[in-house]
């Protein structure tokens, strides 16, 4: 059987086709999707992606599903995973009205939320305001954050706790040290000097260039779906018998033991995700 893995990041199987924008590992293949897929038709029993194609512009989500239909053999499956809009909005006005009533816990809980729902969308550097939210010396609403957006969040938080100690030391220790000398070295780096030339020529426009650039770097999400509007993609880009599943349910053999939704213990990777999954039974004229 052969398995394709889009956008992968780090979180990708060594028996899969793993393929990313950027590739950090020698089992990852570095091509630009937003070019398509770079394999033959029929060529996949299986398609996944988690948490990429809310980075595609919405005018070219079909041209990326119809492109994961293209690679896909004849009764091949797609799995999607894209963070869910129809529970991030309810546990929105769950929020809202429980912090509007006075509770110190939910007045947390829809701090966050409301990060959830705007800042991978508005944010102009990398982390944005979520970045920020978990460099805290204490996160008072931590079991509700870790709930919604599970395995990252802890990675997240420790990272975030590595920061706030580095920030609030009193003196500098080898470590910052380290990072001074490799910030130093960054200074000759043929970009940096570029960007100091550029920032001289722009003057204020600088700043538009380098939000520009951020906005263009794929870190951003560029639409949301729900359980209808994702079915209703699929649909229309030709896969049937769609079918939304949780984290360890699949039409896949063996789902589990690849650990990309769930982990070796059995805990959700992203908890605040939809799962759903749409079979290839005929044949379509791609859309470019």
């Amino acid at each position: 059987m052969k398995l394709l893995n889009l956008g992968c990041g780090h979180r990708f199987h060594p028996t899969w086709i793993n393929v990313d924008f950027t590739s950090h590992n020698e089992h990852v293949i570095s091509h630009n999707l937003l070019q398509g897929i770079p394999f033959a038709d029929c060529s996949f029993d299986v398609v996944y992606h988690s948490h990429v194609l809310e980075h595609f512009p919405k005018s070219k989500a079909d041209f990326f599903i119809s492109e994961c239909y293209r690679v896909l053999k004849n009764k091949g499956t797609l799995r999607v995973a894209i963070p869910d809009l129809e529970q991030v909005v309810k546990t929105y006005l769950i929020a809202l009205d429980k912090a509007s009533l006075g509770s110190s816990e939910w007045m947390d809980n829809y701090d966050w939320i409301l990060l959830e729902m705007y800042d991978q969308v508005v944010r102009n550097r990398s982390g944005g305001c979520m970045a920020e939210y978990f460099i805290k010396e204490k996160l008072n609403n931590q079991k509700f954050v870790l709930e919604r957006c599970g395995v990252e969040a802890e990675q997240l938080l420790e990272s975030g706790k590595k920061i706030w100690q580095l920030r609030h030391k009193d003196i500098v220790d080898n470590k910052l040290k380290t990072l001074l000398k490799q910030v130093y070295k960054m200074v000759f780096h043929p970009a940096i000097i570029r960007d100091l030339f550029l920032r001289v020529l722009l003057g204020k426009d600088f700043e538009a260039l380098q939000i520009g650039r951020f906005r263009l770097s794929g870190e951003v999400h560029q639409w949301m779906y729900d359980r209808y509007s994702l079915s209703k993609l699929l649909k229309e880009c030709g896969f049937e018998q769609i079918t939304q599943r949780s984290a360890s349910d699949s039409f896949i053999s063996n789902w589990t033991s690849y650990n990309l939704d769930t982990e070796p213990d059995g805990s959700i990777y992203k908890p605040d995700s939809l799962y759903m999954e749409a079979i290839k039974t005929g044949s379509i004229s791609i859309r470019h």
